[in-house]
């Protein structure tokens, strides 16, 4: 007999995207347990709800983004899975330490790994090409 808990756990990465989507962001921090933590591309791990939300004001400040042709996968035990995009964005206000924004458009293939827990994300990896991003919004030209 197939088990439940794998389509529930790839339809819970599929709501986490649909709900980023949206830009409602209490909704998609209601996916999130409080402990999550966040492994940001190339940079460190952030942990809890708080510095999530935090995260996420930041990027709608500098970033417009939408999530693009999603794929999603779970593992059977449903307490893992992972997705691969793209993300289509308009670079909107300069983000510390990066090339100055002047609304440029980007699309990168992203991949993102997932710990599940109590039916909600304790723990999101992302990974893109920076470098492929900066040659998109103009960095050294």
């Amino acid at each position: 007999m197939a088990s439940t808990i794998q389509p529930q756990a790839a339809a819970l990465i599929q709501k986490y995207y649909d709900t980023f989507n949206t830009g409602d962001r209490e909704a998609f921090l209601a996916l999130l347990t409080d402990d999550v933590a966040h492994d940001i591309n190339q940079g460190g791990t952030e942990l809890g709800k708080d510095v999530f939300r935090a995260f996420l004001q930041r990027m709608d400040r500098c970033y417009r983004e939408q999530v693009r042709d999603l794929v999603v996968f779970a593992n059977e035990d449903g307490t893992r899975g992972a997705a691969e995009f793209f993300i289509e964005g308009e670079y909107l206000s300069t983000d510390e330490g990066l090339p100055p924004a002047a609304g440029q458009r980007y699309r990168l293939r992203v991949g993102a790994f997932f710990d599940l827990r109590d039916g909600r994300v304790s723990r999101v990896t992302n990974y893109y090409n920076l470098e492929e991003w900066l040659r998109q919004v103009g960095a050294g030209k």
